[in-house]
């Protein structure tokens, strides 16, 4: 009921369904990329190269370009990269060849789009807390995670029916179509709210870009974020294991095929819709026992899907595992939307440039421990997770001194949500 109560509002509605749509065309880009690569070149090196120029922006950008990322921090000006991302999705398919010529400008593309959205992501998610009253924050979250939740279902599942309408080099354009629906709604958040200030609304002046801070000074103040990020970042590093591993450990350990890994990913996207409304309704405070909490039960639910005997306890392991993972997102996320705007968005780029750096990192290095034992791969992988998550928990009550007071957020003062 909390989220049709969030959904009754325009703003929100309009937004949550243009981003519904977007981050639906970012899985069938997704795949359809990897699938283009590995079809033209039948190089797994090569998909691994996409994945990684895919992530090298946000690891830049989010490193060292805190002016460049604050300057898209309106809607109107997110409208502006989306419109962008549009036109660098509608020509891939045009430019592409099965060559290594092709392979060249579809690359040059994937890191075009890997560099709007490293402008894109941490400004959307620090703009959608204004959306709402300051107490409201964690369910907004939660009901802007649950899109990616239903994507990563509805991805795989669609793509099949649109191949047979489809090449897949043209779902390309398709994710681009997206792009354009997500651009003129973000064009007309920002019209609504430049009229909303015309009229004397408490809204920050319209055009006005937030400001680009520093990331270290906050971090100081609230160490435990720091540790949270910390923890995401080694968390998606162990992912790779996982991502990685699972049809390897499903043919080494059961001699099962591509029917059972499709039933371990359901059941994983199962657990994750079943979590998303638990993650979104928890109370504020301990926030960071949750976070931590939620990471070693994943943690202990992943080594044991290196040892368990049979596939009904797989599948057990992987409906918790997914049941789990929206405790830690809408967790981490919810209370980074407690932060001023300006704090908010660059803790935001922070935590996007450490899980980028320890997923890229991941797909690198763990795809050889994989080689050498599924198994052991995810049990190592667990315990890393688990062990990390007991440590910072450890740390954040015995070692670590209190956090400051959090910046009163915008939205208690007034809706701080800046238009173009």
């Amino acid at each position: 009921m909390g989220y049709l109560r969030l959904l009754r509002q325009r703003s929100v509605l309009v937004l949550w369904l243009a981003q519904s749509l977007s981050v639906l065309g970012d899985r069938l880009y997704a795949l359809a990329v990897m699938w283009v690569v590995y079809a033209s070149t039948g190089s797994a090196s090569l998909m691994g190269l996409v994945a990684v120029v895919e992530s090298l922006p946000y690891i830049v950008l989010g490193t060292a370009g805190r002016h460049v990322v604050a300057r898209f921090s309106t809607f109107g000006r997110l409208a502006r990269v989306d419109a962008a991302r549009t036109l660098v999705a509608v020509s891939l398919p045009f430019l592409w060849s099965p060559d290594p010529w092709g392979v060249a400008l579809l690359l040059v593309g994937v890191l075009l789009l890997g560099s709007l959205g490293a402008l894109f992501d941490p400004n959307l998610g620090a703009l959608v807390p204004d959306l709402v009253e300051p107490e409201r924050v964690q369910q907004v979250t939660g009901l802007f995670d649950l899109t990616g939740r239903i994507a990563r279902i509805a991805g795989p599942a669609s793509i099949g029916l649109l191949l047979l309408a489809v090449s897949e080099v043209q779902l390309f354009a398709l994710n681009g179509v997206t792009f354009a629906v997500s651009s003129v709604a973000l064009g007309w958040l920002a019209r609504r709210y430049a009229v909303a200030a015309a009229g004397g609304g408490a809204v920050e002046r319209p055009g006005k870009a937030r400001s680009a801070v520093r990331a270290w000074p906050v971090v100081r103040a609230h160490p435990r974020v720091g540790l949270a990020v910390g923890l995401h970042g080694v968390a998606l590093f162990c992912s790779a294991v996982t991502a990685v591993g699972m049809p390897a450990l499903l043919a080494t350990r059961y001699g099962a095929g591509a029917a059972v890994y499709g039933l371990v990913t359901a059941a994983v996207g199962v657990g994750a819709l079943l979590g998303n409304p638990l993650a979104s309704s928890r109370r504020s405070g301990g926030w960071l026992a949750v976070y931590c909490g939620a990471w070693a039960l994943q943690g202990v639910a992943t080594a044991c899907m290196g040892v368990v005997l049979n596939l009904p306890a797989l599948l057990l392991l992987a409906l918790v595992s997914g049941l789990v993972t929206p405790a830690t997102s809408v967790t981490l996320r919810a209370h980074l939307g407690a932060f001023a705007p300006a704090e908010r968005l660059r803790l935001m780029s922070v935590d996007q440039t450490v899980i980028r750096t320890g997923g890229t990192a991941g797909m690198l290095l763990l795809p050889f421990l994989v080689d050498a034992s599924p198994r052991g791969a995810f049990v190592v992988g667990g315990v890393m997770v688990a062990g990390s998550a007991l440590a910072a928990l450890v740390v954040s009550s015995r070692v670590l001194r209190p956090d400051a007071a959090l910046p009163l957020p915008a939205s208690a003062r007034g809706s701080a949500v800046v238009a173009e």
